[in-house]
C-alpha cells in the first residue's frame, strides 16, 4: 500500500479540530460530527439561505465575523451556519446545563463574555477529540489489539453516551497513524544501533497466525561499554510460501541491512526450525568468505521444553484429569474454602490460589505437585462436591497415584532449573549449557536405575531429543563463550565440549581477533593499576605470583592464560559486574567478553516459555491481523525497552495529554 498516498487522501478530506499543539503533533482527524473549529481551512462560499432561521436557541449564538459560522456565546464554539437547530440545542443541554435559566442571553452573557475576554484566552472544549485519540490508540497498541477494535458498536456507544460530540478515528486512519509511528520509532532504533562499538547476536522465533501467515521475529542482543546487557526487538516479518531457508534468509538479510548491522553480527540462536537452521548456514557460509566470525545455535529452552515434553507423554491423560479438577476449584470460592480446610486437617500445606492451570511446563508441574503433595484433600473435595464436578469420574486410582508420584520425583530437579532459568538474570550459554549437561545426567541415570519399563521407555526418549542438542550447540564459539562466563570457566564447562583442540582454538582466535594493536601497551602482560589505596586491588605477592605464571606466549594470550588459572567465580556472582570490575585486568579479554557473552542460549525468554506469562504473547502472535502485526508489536516492544513513542519524529507525551484532560474538566466544573 503507498501509505503516504493513503494518508495524503485522509488530510485532504478531513478539516482540523482544535489540538494542544505542544503535546501531539498535526493528525488530521475525523470529523466531529457537530461541526468544527473555525480555524480550519477557508470553505467555499455559503449561498444565502432563502429563508431566515427562527429559534429560542439562536439567541445563545452569535454570527462569526466571517459570516460563515456561528459561536457559543458561552464557550466560543463555533459551528456551520447552516447546522440544524436541535443540534445547536443538544450543545446548550450537553455543555451548558441551566443555559435557559439566564434571563435575557442577549445582554446577561453578553456580559460575561465581554468581561473575562480580555484577561483571559479563549476557552477550550471540554473535550479534545485529538488527545482522546491518541490516548486510545496507545491503549489498542498496548493491548496488542486490531485496529478494528475501536469500531465496536460498544464502545462507541459508550464514549456517545459520556459526550455526544465525541467521534473516534476510523481504522483506516488508525492503521496509518500506526505504521507512521512504527517508521518513525524505528529510526530511532536505528539510530541507537549506530553507536553500539560490540558485535551483536540475535534471535530467531517463528509462528503462524490464525490468517495462516508464517511470521519471524528478529531480536537484537548486545552488552554496552557499562556492563549492561541490552536487547531489542528489530522486526516482525512475513515470511513467503513456500517458508523455506531462502525466504527466510532473504528476509533475515534485509533486516540485518536495514538496521546495519551486517556486518556485527557474531551468532544467531534459532528456535531449532530446520529451515532456519538452513538460512543460519547459508548466512555463516556468506560471513566466513568476508572472514567475519559467525555461528549459530539451537534454542536450549525449546529443547528442555520438548524433552519435558517426552517425559509427560505418557501421564497426558492423568495430567488431564488433574486439569479439570483444579479448574473447577478455581471457579468456585466454597470449594476453595472446603480445599483448604482439608489441607490443614491433613496437614498437606498450604495453597496459594488461582493454582497455575496453564498448559504450559509449570502448570503441568503443578498438577504434580498437587497430587504429591495434598492427595487426602484432592480426593475428599472431589467426593464433597460431586454435583459440582457434574458426576465426572475426576478421581485417581492407585495406579495413577503410583505414576504420577514417580513421575514428580523424576522431573522435580526439570522443574528447580526451569525456574532458575526463568529468574536468572542474565542465562548466559555458560550457564545454559551447565544446566543442560545436568539434565543429560540425570536422564542417563534414570535410564541405568529405573526398574519400571515405562519411565525407562520414556528416558530413552528423552535421551535422544538430548543427544541431538548435544551435536548441534557443542562447537568453538559456544565453548569460548562459556569459558568467558567467570563461574563456569573450564571447571565447569560440559565434558564433550572441554577439549585441549577447542582451547588451542579459542587462543588463536583471541590473538586473530583480539590482538594488542587495538590497546594500550601492558607491562608484563596486565594492565596499570591505580595506585591508590582503595584502587589497588592486587597485592605485591599477586604480583609476583603472576609473573611466574607467565609461560612464552604473546601479551594477549596471556591474559587468557591468567584468567582460566584462577578458580571459577561462586554461581551466586553477577557476571556483568565481575567484567565491569575487573576489565582493568584483562583490557583485551573483556572486550572479548562483551562480544560472547551477548550469544543467548534461547532464543525466547524461558520465563515466556515455560510458565503462564508466554500465553499473552502467543494470543497475540495468534490473533493479530495481517495489516497490524508488524507494527502493533514491534512499538508495543520498543516502548517498554524504553524508547519514546512518536509521529512523525515528534514525541507524544501521555502523560501530559491526561493531565490536560484532567485540567479541562476540572475547570469545566469550576
Amino acid at each position: 500500500m503507498e501509505w503516504n498516498n493513503t494518508f495524503k487522501g485522509m488530510k485532504e478530506m478531513e478539516p482540523k479540530t482544535l489540538m494542544d499543539m505542544t503535546l501531539v503533533p498535526s493528525v488530521e482527524p475525523i470529523e466531529s460530527g457537530l461541526g468544527s473549529s473555525d480555524k480550519g481551512n477557508p470553505s467555499p462560499p455559503v449561498k444565502p439561505r432563502k429563508k431566515s432561521m427562527t429559534s429560542l436557541y439562536l439567541k445563545f449564538f452569535e454570527t462569526a465575523p466571517d459570516g460563515k459560522s456561528r459561536r457559543c456565546k458561552f464557550c466560543k464554539q463555533s459551528y456551520s451556519i447552516a447546522t440544524a437547530t436541535g443540534n445547536l440545542g443538544r450543545h446548550l443541554s450537553h455543555r451548558h446545563p441551566g443555559y435557559d435559566r439566564l434571563g435575557d442571553a442577549g445582554q446577561q452573557v453578553s456580559q460575561t463574555v465581554v468581561a473575562s475576554k480580555k484577561p483571559q484566552p479563549q476557552a477550550k472544549p471540554s473535550i479534545d477529540l485529538d488527545h482522546l485519540n491518541w490516548l486510545l490508540l496507545k491503549w489498542l497498541i498496548g493491548a496488542s489489539l486490531p485496529p478494528s477494535t475501536l469500531e465496536d458498536e460498544g464502545l462507541l456507544n459508550s464514549f456517545k453516551f459520556l459526550n455526544s460530540s465525541v467521534t473516534i478515528w476510523p481504522k483506516e486512519k488508525v492503521q496509518a497513524v500506526i505504521l507512521e509511528v512504527f517508521r518513525s520509532m524505528r529510526e530511532d532504533v536505528r539510530a541507537s544501533l549506530e553507536h553500539v562499538n560490540s558485535k551483536v547476536s540475535i534471535t530467531l522465533d517463528f509462528w503462524t497466525s490464525y490468517e495462516q501467515v508464517f511470521y519471524m521475529s528478529v531480536k537484537c542482543h548486545w552488552i554496552n561499554d557499562n556492563w549492561s546487557l541490552h536487547k531489542i526487538l528489530l522486526d516482525v516479518c512475513q515470511i513467503p510460501y513456500p517458508c523455506t531457508g531462502s525466504e527466510i534468509l532473504h528476509a533475515l538479510m534485509k533486516v540485518l541491512t536495514t538496521f546495519n548491522i551486517e556486518t556485527k553480527i557474531l551468532s544467531c540462536t534459532t528456535d531449532n526450525n530446520q529451515h532456519a537452521i538452513q538460512a543460519c548456514h547459508a548466512l555463516k557460509e556468506e560471513l566466513d568468505a568476508r572472514k567475519l566470525p559467525f555461528c549459530y545455535i539451537p534454542c536450549a529452552a525449546r529443547t528442555l521444553n520438548q524433552i519435558i515434553e517426552d517425559g509427560l507423554r505418557t501421564p497426558k491423560s492423568i495430567l488431564s484429569k488433574i486439569r479439570e479438577f483444579v479448574l473447577e476449584l478455581n471457579r468456585y470460592p466454597e470449594i476453595i474454602e472446603d480445599f483448604k480446610q482439608l489441607t490443614a486437617v491433613y496437614q498437606e500445606g498450604s495453597w496459594k490460589f488461582p493454582l497455575d492451570a496453564s498448559t504450559s511446563w509449570s502448570g503441568d508441574y503443578t498438577m504434580l505437585d498437587i497430587v504429591r503433595k495434598a492427595p487426602n484433600s484432592v480426593d475428599s473435595t472431589i467426593k464433597k462436591h460431586e454435583e459440582a464436578f457434574g458426576g465426572r469420574n475426576l478421581l485417581l486410582n492407585t495406579t495413577e497415584i503410583s505414576v504420577i508420584s514417580i513421575l514428580h520425583s523424576y522431573l522435580e530437579p526439570f522443574y528447580k532449573i526451569t525456574t532458575n532459568l526463568c529468574t536468572c538474570k542474565v542465562p548466559t550459554v555458560g550457564l545454559v549449557l551447565f544446566f543442560m549437561d545436568h539434565v543429560f545426567e540425570l536422564i542417563s541415570s534414570c535410564r541405568d536405575s529405573c526398574r519400571q519399563e515405562w519411565l525407562k521407555t520414556v528416558a530413552d526418549d528423552m535421551a535422544k531429543r538430548a543427544r541431538s542438542f548435544g551435536t548441534q550447540v557443542y562447537n568453538l564459539f559456544t565453548f569460548m563463550a562459556a569459558v568467558l562466563d567467570p563461574r563456569i570457566k573450564k571447571e565447569l564447562i560440559p565434558e564433550n565440549l572441554n577439549s585441549e583442540k577447542n582451547l588451542e582454538e579459542a587462543r588463536s582466535h583471541f590473538t586473530r581477533y583480539y590482538s594488542s594493536s587495538q590497546f594500550p601497551a601492558m607491562a608484563n602482560g596486565f594492565g596499570t593499576q591505580d595506585t591508590t589505596e582503595e584502587a589497588n586491588v592486587v597485592s605485591f605477592a599477586e604480583e609476583i605470583a603472576r609473573k611466574r605464571r607467565r609461560v612464552s606466549m604473546n601479551t594477549a594470550t596471556d591474559e587468557l592464560s591468567q584468567y582460566l588459572s584462577e578458580p571459577p567465580a561462586p554461581i551466586a556472582t553477577d557476571v556483568l559486574d565481575w567484567w565491569k570490575v575487573n576489565s582493568t585486568r584483562y583490557p583485551r579479554l573483556s572486550t572479548m567478553a562483551r562480544d560472547y557473552l551477548a550469544v543467548q542460549g534461547t532464543s525466547i525468554e524461558p520465563v515466556e516459555l515455560f510458565t503462564s506469562k508466554g500465553n499473552e504473547i502467543r494470543k497475540q502472535q495468534f490473533c493479530l491481523p495481517y495489516g497490524s502485526m508488524q507494527a502493533v508489536m514491534c512499538i508495543n516492544s520498543w516502548i517498554q525497552s524504553g524508547y519514546k513513542f512518536k509521529f512523525r519524529s515528534t514525541e507524544i507525551d501521555f502523560d501530559k495529554l491526561v493531565e490536560s484532560g484532567a485540567a479541562a474538566a476540572d475547570n469545566v466544573k469550576s
